[in-house]
């Protein structure tokens, strides 16, 4: 059996698309809908039942201080040592995002499963090229205004790690021990992005970012720092692919990967549709 966490997330939904049919799997969520699904919350231990379970796809459990993290997937792995579970496939971050806020975590959680009995598989994966169409956003005349400076992200459909994840996951054993890089073909910078959409890009500061982040008060306060801290890695040139020795994407996808600006472009699109409805 594969469960699958975070299945009601924007990651796991995609991932239970693409093992879609598949009678031997069981998608781990808060908040059950179905005979499908399973609960599974992290912050609630007694939900962590897994057994039966052979392979653990264990989608990052992020949006919460780095120890809230830690905690999350701590609990989850113990309790999959306890169930015996055999696999466990864990959605990372890419090795150049270390110097990113949210980074600490992940890292903890590769050793944690480097020092646990079960086999494991890795999937490091760059940052989602929607979260790109987030943080280089354009105003309504056009103007994409971040701090983004000459930096370049290598930015990756959500979809084609999704596509990853479950390919992996289907098939475990072949990848055990396996640590894999999943970025982008192509880094993107705010020039390329504006022309992509019809408009222009004007760098901005840090300080103008967290001040535009803070007043919109859609970021709870740790976020803060990390969005602005994300900003100042690709301007730093830390995020554009050029630190990976060796992109398992397009292997693994069995394909060609979506084109991160393809994506940027549509959901900027559907933005300005739905603005204007």
């Amino acid at each position: 059996m594969i469960l699958v966490t975070g299945a009601g997330g924007a990651l796991g939904q995609l991932v239970a698309d693409e093992l879609a049919g598949r009678d031997d799997v069981v998608l781990g969520t808060r908040t059950p809908r179905s005979a499908a699904e399973r609960r599974v919350d992290f912050d609630d231990p007694s939900s962590l039942d897994f057994t039966g379970v052979d392979t653990l796809l264990l989608i990052s459990a992020g949006y919460g201080e780095d120890d809230v993290v830690i905690a999350r997937h701590d609990a989850a792995i113990s309790a999959a040592e306890r169930a015996g579970v055999r696999h466990i496939v864990y959605t990372s971050l890419s090795g150049d995002g270390d110097h990113l806020a949210y980074a600490l975590a992940h890292r903890w959680t590769e050793r944690r499963l480097g020092r646990s009995p079960l086999a494991w598989t890795i999937l490091r994966n760059g940052l989602y090229a929607e979260f790109l169409a987030g943080i280089a956003a354009p105003g309504p005349d056009g103007t994409i205004a971040a701090p983004l400076g000459e930096g370049r992200l290598a930015a990756v459909a959500r979809a084609d790690l999704a596509a990853v994840a479950a390919r992996v996951a289907a098939e475990p054993d072949r990848h055990a021990g396996r640590v894999y890089e999943l970025v982008g073909e192509r880094a993107l910078g705010g020039a390329e992005l504006a022309a992509a959409i019809g408009g222009s890009y004007e760098p901005s500061s840090l300080g103008a970012a967290r001040e535009a982040i803070t007043e919109a008060g859609q970021a709870l306060p740790y976020q803060v720092p990390m969005l602005v801290g994300t900003y100042s890695v690709i301007a730093g040139g830390f995020l554009d692919g050029s630190g990976i020795e060796d992109n398992a994407l397009r292997t693994l996808l069995g394909r060609e990967p979506r084109p991160a600006l393809e994506v940027y472009e549509a959901v900027v699109a559907a933005a300005r549709t739905a603005g204007e409805a």
